[in-house]
């Protein structure tokens, strides 16, 4: 079905390898455009409770864009590339009503940088590696890079970044807030499914309204507070919630549907 991604699914988990390690698992327009069919089966099949975006190999998570689909792009072209990848894959992975979790294997840079700040959060190998070398081609990141690394480090950090082009390991990731947990590369899986696993015991709606609000709260939304209260709400009228509560006073595990 696919040729530059490989999908599994197991318990409810579709784990996203992007599958080039000859080219350091680098994005070209095929490696976006099958990323993005890959994200509209998490969102249309209900079997998928949440998924996982990694790298295949040892050595890249995603090294960075295949800058030899550049050359030939001027201003418009370029405008059209950045908006392809942000409808298709960057938007759709941020406002996904799943949790979708980057488990970063190796050099982490550019547009693969991007994609994983575009999940709603990282687990990183102690190989990894992040950074933003756009300057160094005379451009900027522009898969959301400039928004999402000042949301995730802050305003200081973000700018040293993205203008010194400097890579920084793991644990300085994990320092920032850039990663959520560091593990040895064989652990890596397993500690993302684990985090992923313990996410689909609870009720799938109140997650969906969480990634929706926090990414709100990320973006400083003015009507935050408003669509919390309402999504509070909403979350009264639902099943999950009848099951959450009795179960609680029940003194029981609950088991949510989604409804």
């Amino acid at each position: 079905m696919y040729s530059t991604i490989l999908t599994t699914l197991e318990n409810g988990i579709f784990t996203i390898t992007v599958n080039r390690p000859d080219k350091m698992n680098a994005l070209n327009k095929d490696v976006v455009a099958e990323i993005g069919q890959a994200m509209e089966e998490v969102y249309t099949n209900t079997e998928i409770k949440s998924a996982i975006i990694t790298g295949a190999g040892e050595k890249a998570f995603v090294a960075g864009a295949d800058i030899s689909e550049f050359t030939s792009l001027a201003k418009d072209g370029g405008m059209a590339l950045a908006r392809r990848g942000a409808e298709l894959v960057f938007n759709k992975i941020e406002n996904c009503p799943k949790p979708v979790v980057a488990a970063v294997n190796g050099f982490s840079l550019g547009g693969g940088c991007e994609l994983a700040m575009a999940c709603h959060f990282r687990v990183a190998s102690e190989n990894a590696k992040f950074g933003q070398p756009e300057v160094n081609l005379g451009l900027i990141p522009g898969y959301g890079g400039t928004q999402r690394l000042t949301q995730l480090v802050g305003k200081g950090k973000s700018m040293e970044l993205m203008m010194t082009a400097d890579m920084i390991g793991a644990e300085e990731a994990k320092t920032l807030g850039l990663v959520n947990h560091v593990v040895p590369l064989a652990e890596l899986l397993t500690k993302t499914k684990e985090i992923l696993t313990k996410i689909q015991t609870k009720a799938p709606l109140a997650i969906g309204h969480i990634i929706a609000l926090v990414n709100q709260a990320a973006k400083c939304d003015p009507a935050g507070f408003d669509n919390e209260i309402e999504a509070f709400g909403d979350c009264f009228d639902s099943e999950d919630k009848k099951e959450g509560t009795a179960a609680f006073l029940e003194k029981r595990k609950p088991v949510f549907k989604g409804k």
